[in-house]
């Protein structure tokens, strides 16, 4: 066996164990074991199967811990492996979509009442009345589209149609994956609503409080069980999910379970930013295997210009056009080749002065907001632990922040692990200030998705650290003004077009990046596919529904 291969201790572990309790001979442990040690790295990688020869099959049911569908560790379906636990999860969500798609609705007089929700301006076609018609005809809408396209602007006036054209009013939810995602889309619903070309009525049935989807399915930690499933369903009967491409299979597949039956569904999100953390493209899958069902907002409202033509040739990996872009004399998107240490200590200036002014905890938090460093990576040089230690040391230099103490007023921190009974969730920030209510003590102000203010001594804190600069990754569901975007100089695994797609789609005005041309080139040129088995299961379900 070749152990020059990126395995890691675990993968060995599980490829031991599992091969020790197998009916095969010695001399085809290895090839089963090569299997299972793929299998479990892929796993790790966010890849809910790995794909199989007809050989390795065979090898695979002779070993006694695979079948096609049974309860055994391993299932063999097709042409791919999965630990039973992924294949189940894919199997349900699978069904439970199909079920969903089955589903449809009548409205009368839809045709009058979508072209007063979007009157007609032009001979294009108007996508997000596309989505509109879709969401009212049937129980499960997916909206995809680029930053700027209008998804929550079009489903705020989906959930107005809905509620007008109920028997009774509907029971409404929204919610995204992480707080900071719930709390950009409840503050588009709520600047928005006014706007809406209804009665007050209608719009005072439309929520403006978004949550997390761990806390709107009930989270009961340590476990990875909820309060809400298929026998104790959540009560809404429409259910709005943003920033799906977050959403990894386990979680989709649990919320999906929840959901009652004859209620609405609707999915927004942005097909070509990273995947999930965890395993699973389950918004790209969704995509492609129910095309029926999926609309894609094409047209950009606000996010124009060189920022949007950036993004575009990275997304369409089109590397020479994006460093031309880089290249040319303009700030709103340029490569960095001054000092980042000075830059990015210049750019947080503007909070530490408020903060030494006495200004209010929501005036620093919104200073905060507006730039933020995304790195590619967590170590190593040019990553978070790096840059966040180096600004630190500067801003100690320059007298803005206090040395030696680990808590001191101003220090930005990133929640980096879920606290359901403080109600703090992987990826929240919070700034660290005195308090005058409390004798001046320390305290960890967090702004909340409805707006309130939460307040923590640093001792409560679930685990957390310093976020001068946070990965790509964390930054999901996130806007600021403006980003630096940090690139190693070295390739490594986590380089690829999703991943710069994202940072650069985090900005609002300006995005900077510190990047070598072979480095930038070889991360736009490389595209992440996750293998999985769901939109092949969908594309199926669609086929047989139509035979």
């Amino acid at each position: 066996m070749n152990t020059s291969l990126p395995f890691n201790a675990l993968d060995f572990g599980f490829a031991h164990f599992l091969s020790a309790r197998s009916r095969l001979k010695d001399t085809e442990k290895s090839r089963f074991e090569a299997l299972l040690l793929r299998l479990s790295s892929q796993q790790s990688s966010g890849h809910s199967c790995i794909g199989v020869t007809a050989e390795e099959r065979d090898l695979l049911l002779a070993s006694g811990l695979a079948s096609n569908n049974q309860a055994t560790p391993l299932i063999v379906e097709a042409d791919r492996l999965y630990l039973h636990r992924y294949w189940h999860y894919e199997q349900r969500l699978a069904q439970q979509l199909k079920s969903f798609a089955h589903q449809s609705f009548k409205i009368a007089d839809l045709d009058a009442i979508l072209t007063r929700y979007f009157p007609s301006q032009d001979t294009e076609v108007d996508w997000q009345k596309q989505a509109a018609k879709s969401a009212a005809n049937q129980a499960l809408t997916i909206i995809t589209g680029g930053p700027g396209t209008g998804k929550t602007t079009t489903v705020l006036k989906i959930l107005a149609l809905l509620q007008e054209t109920a028997e009774q009013a509907l029971h409404i939810a929204l919610a995204a994956p992480t707080g900071k995602a719930a709390m950009r889309l409840q503050e588009s619903i709520a600047s928005n609503k006014a706007d809406l070309c209804c009665t007050p009525a209608i719009k005072a049935l439309i929520p403006e409080k978004a949550s997390t989807l761990h806390r709107l399915l009930g989270a009961k930690p340590p476990s990875p069980y909820f309060k809400h499933h298929a026998d104790n369903p959540l009560p809404f009967d429409v259910l709005v999910v943003d920033e799906t491409s977050m959403v990894d299979l386990a979680l989709m597949s649990k919320l999906v379970d929840a959901l009652k039956p004859g209620s609405r569904l609707i999915l927004l999100g942005d097909k070509d930013q990273l995947a999930s953390v965890e395993s699973g493209a389950v918004l790209a899958d969704l995509s492609t295997g129910l095309p029926t069902h999926t609309v894609e907002l094409q047209k950009s409202h606000r996010f124009q210009g060189r920022i949007k033509a950036l993004a575009d040739s990275v997304n369409q990996q089109q590397a020479a056009a994006a460093w031309q872009l880089l290249q040319e004399p303009d700030k709103t998107t340029y490569l960095l080749t001054d000092d980042p240490i000075t830059f990015i200590a210049d750019h947080y200036l503007n909070y530490l002065q408020l903060i030494a002014d006495g200004a209010d905890f929501l005036q620093i938090f919104t200073a905060f907001n507006r730039f933020q460093v995304l790195c590619a990576n967590q170590r190593g040089h040019h990553s978070v632990e790096d840059i966040n230690q180096s600004v630190e040391l500067a801003l100690i230099k320059r007298n803005k922040i206090k040395a030696g103490n680990l808590w001191y007023e101003g220090r930005p921190i990133l929640i980096t692990a879920n606290h359901a009974g403080l109600q703090l969730y992987n990826g929240d920030i919070g700034i660290c200030l005195h308090d005058t209510e409390s004798a001046g003590e320390l305290r960890v102000f967090f702004l909340r998705s409805d707006g309130s203010i939460k307040k923590l001594r640093p001792a409560r804190l679930p685990v957390c650290e310093t976020v001068f600069a946070m990965t790509i990754h964390k930054s999901q569901g996130s806007e600021f003004a403006s980003v630096l975007l940090v690139l190693p100089d070295k390739i490594n695994p986590v380089l690829s077009k999703e991943l710069l797609y994202t940072g650069i789609t985090r900005a609002r005005e300006t995005v900077a990046i510190i990047a070598e041309q072979p480095i930038l080139t070889a991360t736009i040129e490389r595209k992440v596919l996750r293998d999985s088995g769901l939109a092949a299961k969908l594309i199926a379900s669609n086929q047989e529904q139509h035979r």
